[in-house]
């Protein structure tokens, strides 16, 4: 059982609290053995009385510090008008208060040393002074003043060191979560990421294959040798398709950082094989370009990439046409690459929610730096416009 609030409080706690009771209580008496001429006599009644009254507020000094410091403070007041010696053994109750008020008082700093100021003040006026002060008298007036000092200072010492050590356990776990919180966020990126690249890859050689085996299926009575040709394509692209998820499933089979080779990653360089591909599948496609091309960064350039193929694919599944046009504009800071078609397909298609290939074209752009737009063109047909950002032209390049 842990204490909690006003709850129950543990067994060992009890124990203690008796424990430091019990030893206050005989410290009241031994106090109470001395008497002021210096004579050992059996502690007398007022003794008894001190050590009763102060005592019976210690186990409060925990919630109520102020109200059991003030208690045994007027204790020891007492000492003097009843005929006992004031000494540290008799004040021992006010400073065990005195250290638990320091160490759980709610106030300022200066606001609790004003407290136990006072506190030490009235134990020491409290003793009558008649003719001159011996070193005996000064000594243990001293005493009496420096113990609820001195254990004032420990208790505030305490109470910065658990302080210390809360805040530093807080840092600790706010450093934990964070790590946590930062680790769940990249494996939900990569998971993203993961997700893309499989959809770019299965749905562009899918669309493929399955254009090639409907051209061979259309063909086969007709024109034998273009249904060949046309298996030939399938059996090529199935192929391609196979390769690249076997390196893609090997990637994240690694169980270490080490990875091994693999191809580089596609770029505006493959642009004419993407083309090719999707005109074996009876898709003509026309490519133009506007303004002198400059190198792009390796994740610009496969964004394009990636972009062009997905937007190619859309053409193919869904478009009613057989031509579609890719048209990439470079001006001094961006490349803008466009991919419209004007087939009738595309108005009946794109009138539902957006699917995962607009939806990781727009991550990718946005991932890039840049932006990108899709939707019916006036005209008829579609349009995807995205436009990617180019790293500074260097200084006497072009422009």
């Amino acid at each position: 059982m842990t204490k909690t609030g006003g709850g129950p409080r543990p067994r060992g706690a009890w124990w203690r609290e008796g424990a430091v009771t019990a030893t206050a209580f005989v410290l009241c008496l031994l106090g109470g053995v001395v008497q002021v001429d210096d004579t050992l006599t059996a502690p007398p009644a007022a003794a008894y009385v001190i050590a009763v009254v102060s005592c019976a507020v210690l186990p409060l000094r925990r919630r109520a510090p102020l109200a059991a410091l003030a208690a045994t403070t007027a204790s020891g007041v007492l000492v003097a008008p009843l005929g006992l010696l004031l000494s540290p053994l008799i004040v021992a109750p006010a400073l065990i208060t005195a250290y638990s008020y320091a160490l759980t008082a709610r106030t300022e700093r200066r606001a609790a040393g004003a407290v136990l100021g006072t506190s030490v003040v009235l134990l020491v006026a409290s003793t009558p002074l008649f003719g001159g002060v011996s070193w005996q008298d000064a000594s243990r007036m001293g005493s009496v003043a420096a113990f609820p000092l001195m254990a004032g200072v420990l208790g505030h010492s305490v109470r910065n060191r658990r302080a210390y050590l809360a805040a530093v356990e807080e840092r600790a776990r706010r450093a934990e979560e964070s790590r946590d919180g930062e680790a769940r966020r990249r494996v939900a990126e990569e998971r993203v990421r993961i997700a893309r690249e499989l959809h770019d890859l299965v749905a562009h050689q899918i669309t493929l294959a399955n254009a090639q085996a409907t051209v061979a299926a259309h063909l086969f009575d007709i024109r034998p040798e273009q249904t060949r040709k046309s298996l030939r394509e399938l059996v090529e692209t199935t192929g391609h398709a196979l390769d690249e998820l076997r390196s893609t499933v090997g990637l994240l089979r690694q169980s270490g950082d080490t990875a091994g080779p693999a191809e580089p990653a596609p770029g505006l360089s493959r642009l004419p094989a993407l083309v090719a591909s999707f005109r074996g599948a009876g898709l003509e496609v026309s490519v133009e370009q506007e303004g002198t091309a400059r190198p792009l960064a390796p994740g610009v350039d496969l964004t394009a990439y990636r972009i062009v193929q997905e937007a190619l694919t859309n053409v193919t599944k869904h478009a009613a046409t057989g031509t579609a046009r890719v048209h990439l504009a470079w001006s001094r800071d961006r490349v803008t690459v466009t991919v419209a078609d004007d087939g009738e397909g595309a108005v009946a298609v794109h009138s539902r929610p957006p699917g995962y290939g607009l939806i990781g074209m727009r991550e990718r752009a946005t991932a890039a730096g840049g932006q990108l737009s899709a939707g019916r063109r006036p005209e008829g047909g579609f349009l995807v416009s995205a436009e990617l950002p180019l790293p500074p032209a260097r200084s006497g390049g072009a422009p």
